[in-house]
This record gives structure tokens, C-alpha cells and sequence, in this order.
């Protein structure tokens, strides 16, 4: 069984989290908890290992990184 990679792998972290941020610019409540839905989904089918998306339920459950 694989384990989760919890090393950092994004090289522009403050990149991304602006781009995050802007995707939900102009949002009310509802579009923006789609739109964290579809991306949720679309990264889960990149990594399409199910245990490894297990893995990561179960850590963003727990609140730990």
C-alpha cells in the first residue's frame, strides 16, 4: 500500500494560493463550495489511487498535516 507524499512538491506555493484565492473571487457561498468541489474532484482523478485518496480523507479529517 502506498503511502500519502506529504513532502512539499508545489514550487510556488504563494502562487497557487493566489490563483486559489482569485478562482473565488466575485463567488457567493454556494459557487465557491462548487467550485472547491469540481477541483477536489478533478485532483482526486489525477491521483486516481484510491488508498492514497483514503489516506488523504482521512488526514484533512483530522485537521493534521
Amino acid at each position: 500500500m502506498q503511502r500519502l507524499d506529504l513532502s512539499p512538491r508545489i514550487v510556488r506555493p504563494d502562487d497557487f494560493y493566489e490563483a486559489l484565492i482569485a478562482a473565488h473571487h466575485g463567488l457567493d457561498d454556494a459557487a465557491s463550495m462548487k467550485l472547491n468541489a469540481r477541483l477536489v474532484m478533478v485532483l482526486a482523478n489525477q491521483v486516481g489511487d484510491m488508498d492514497l485518496l483514503m489516506q488523504a480523507i482521512e488526514l484533512a479529517r483530522s485537521g493534521q498535516d
